[in-house]
C-alpha cells in the first residue's frame, strides 16, 4: 500500500488505528474513579503527544540515521513557531498558510546551520548546534523583539491585520477553513467520558503523514546512505561519495520536521515564547528519541509519548492523591509511604524521569522498542516450547540403508 512492503504497511495501519482511536485508549479509567488521574485523553495532552511525535521523528532521521547529534533543534521548532505566528497576524488565521510557511523558514534556517555545522563531526557538530541554538534563543529574547515580542512572546490580537479574513476586526481564532481547532465534541458512555477535539485530529493527520515519508525515507537508497554514513563515513568517503550532501540533506529535512512542529503548536495554541528555543527543549527530544529506540520508526513516537505523558500527569500528583489511595492502610504506614514516594511526583516528576532513562539506557540500549522486542520474543519461545514439548530444530537421525 502507498509503495510499503507488508511489514510498513501494517506499522503505518498501527499507527493511524492508534491516532484515530487515541480519545478512548487514553481514557481507560471512568471519570469518578480513582485511577482517573492516570487518564491522558483530554486534548490539550493528545496534541503534545502527535506535536512533540513529529518533533522526534524529525530529530531521529538526523540523528537514528546518521548518527549525527544535534543540541539545537529547538531553534528550528521556534523559527517555526514564529514564522506560523506571523501568517496568522498579516494573513489568515487558518492554519494552512502558517504551516506551509513555518515548514520553509524552517527548512531555511536549518540550511544555513547545517551548511556551517557540518564542517566539523562528533562532539564539535553538536557543540555547534548547541551554539547556534542558544544565540537564536537570545536573539529572540532581547535583540530581535520587534519580531519575536521579546520576553512576553507575540500572540493573535484584534488589531492585526489579517488581509485574506473577511472580517479582520473580529478576533478569531486558528481554524481550518471555519473549523475552530477549539472545537470539541464529547461522548458520554456509562462512566466514561471521551473528547473528541478538532485542532487534535489535525495534528494527528500531520503526523501520519511525517510518519509515512519517514517510512520512505528510511527505506530508500537515501536512507541506506544515510546509514552507510553513520556506520563509517570516513571509509564511505575513502570510495569517493562525498558524504555531505547527504548529511545536510538529512539536517535540512529534520530541521522542517521541527518547524512542522513548531507551526502545529502555534495552531493549537497561538501564542509564541522564546523559552521554546531554549537548550532544554533540545535536550528534551534528545531524550524522547534515545528513550524510544534512536534509528526506530515509532520508537521516537513512543518516548514522545511516554515523556509528555509523564510531565502532565505524573506531575499533578501531589501528597493529596496519595494520601486518599493510601487511605486503607494504618495511619503510620500511610505517612511512611507517602514520605517515599512524595520525592518521585509533582514537581520532583523530572527525578522518575532521570531513573526511569537511566534503566532503558543500562538495561534496553535500544530503547523501549527493544523492551518490546524482548517481551515479543519471550512469548514466542513460551508458545515453541508448549507445542507439546518438542523441539522445532530437531531432526531424528535417519537410519542408514542397507542393501
Amino acid at each position: 500500500m502507498l509503495g510499503l512492503n507488508t511489514k510498513d504497511t501494517r506499522l503505518l495501519l498501527l499507527v493511524i488505528a492508534l491516532t484515530m482511536l487515541a480519545p478512548f485508549l487514553l481514557n481507560p479509567f471512568p471519570v469518578d474513579s480513582e485511577l482517573a488521574q492516570f487518564n491522558a485523553g483530554y486534548p490539550d495532552l493528545m496534541q503534545r503527544f502527535v506535536i512533540f511525535g513529529i518533533f522526534a521523528i524529525g530529530f531521529n532521521i538526523l540523528f537514528g540515521l546518521t548518527g549525527y547529534l544535534s543540541f539545537g533543534h529547538a531553534a528550528f521548532l521556534g523559527v517555526g513557531s514564529y514564522a506560523a505566528i506571523w501568517m496568522m497576524k498579516l494573513l489568515t488565521m487558518n492554519v494552512i498558510p502558517a504551516i506551509i510557511m513555518s515548514v520553509i523558514f524552517a527548512g531555511l534556517f536549518s540550511l544555513l546551520v547545517g551548511w556551517i555545522s557540518l564542517r566539523r563531526s562528533g562532539i564539535y557538530f553538536s557543540i555547534l548546534t548547541l551554539a547556534f541554538a542558544q544565540m537564536s534563543y537570545a536573539l529572540a529574547y532581547s535583540v530581535l523583539t520587534p519580531i519575536t515580542g521579546g520576553e512576553t512572546g507575540l500572540q493573535a490580537k484584534i488589531s492585526d491585520p489579517r488581509i485574506l479574513d473577511s472580517n479582520a476586526g473580529e478576533f478569531g481564532r486558528a481554524n481550518l477553513f471555519g473549523l475552530q481547532m477549539s472545537e470539541n465534541v464529547s461522548l458520554q458512555v456509562g462512566g466514561w467520558d471521551f473528547t473528541f477535539n478538532a485542532g487534535y485530529y489535525v495534528a494527528a493527520f500531520m503526523m501520519i503523514i511525517s510518519f509515512y515519508i519517514a517510512i520512505r525515507i528510511f527505506r530508500s537508497p537515501f536512507g541506506m546512505m544515510l546509514r552507510a554514513i553513520k556506520s563509517n563515513q570516513q571509509r564511505l568517503n575513502y570510495t569517493g561519495l562525498n558524504s555531505r550532501p547527504y548529511t545536510l540533506a538529512a539536517f535540512v529535512i529534520s530541521g522542517m520536521y521541527a518547524g512542522l512542529a513548531g507551526g502545529l503548536m502555534v495552531a493549537m495554541d497561538t501564542q509564541v515564547g522564546p523559552e521554546r528555543m531554549f537548550w532544554t527543549a533540545s535536550g528534551e527530544v534528545v531524550l524522547m528519541t534515545i528513550l524510544g529506540g534512536a534509528g526506530t520508526l515509532i520508537g521516537p513516537v513512543l518516548g514522545a509519548g511516554m515523556i509528555k505523558y509523564m510531565e502532565n500527569i505524573v506531575s499533578k500528583i501531589n501528597d493529596t492523591i496519595l494520601h486518599q489511595w493510601f487511605s486503607f492502610m494504618p495511619d503510620g504506614l500511610e505517612d511512611f509511604v507517602v514520605t517515599v514516594i512524595h520525592p518521585f511526583i509533582g514537581k520532583g516528576w523530572h527525578l522518575t524521569l532521570g531513573i526511569v532513562f537511566m534503566l532503558v539506557v543500562i538495561f534496553l540500549p535500544g530503547g523501549l522498542m527493544e523492551g518490546g522486542e524482548r517481551i515479543a520474543k519471550l512469548f514466542k519461545r513460551k508458545k515453541g516450547s508448549g507445542s507439546g514439548g518438542k523441539d522445532p530444530e530437531h531432526h531424528p537421525t535417519p537410519k542408514p540403508h542397507v542393501a
